[in-house]
């Protein structure tokens, strides 16, 4: 097994984790557990929620710098 296997994997079962735990216990556990699988997907997101912030504020830099740009 090469790292990006193991990587990979560590990846999917801490999603798969956090999928778990998010529809046991989560604060959408009313949603079922399709919602919280697909939340899991970015698990880092939700574990820290600063990070959102920042890739969300760098994603909007970044629209704005293309509209600005293609006029």
């Amino acid at each position: 097994m090469n790292i990006k296997s193991t990587i990979f994997s560590i990846y999917i079962l801490l999603a798969v984790g956090t999928a778990v735990y998010g529809s046991i216990w989560g604060d959408f556990n009313y949603k079922g557990v399709a919602y919280n699988i697909g939340r899991a997907l970015v698990w880092p997101f939700i574990w820290f929620p600063t990070l959102g912030a920042i890739v969300g504020g760098i994603l909007l830099l970044i629209f704005i710098a293309y509209a600005s740009l293609k006029k």
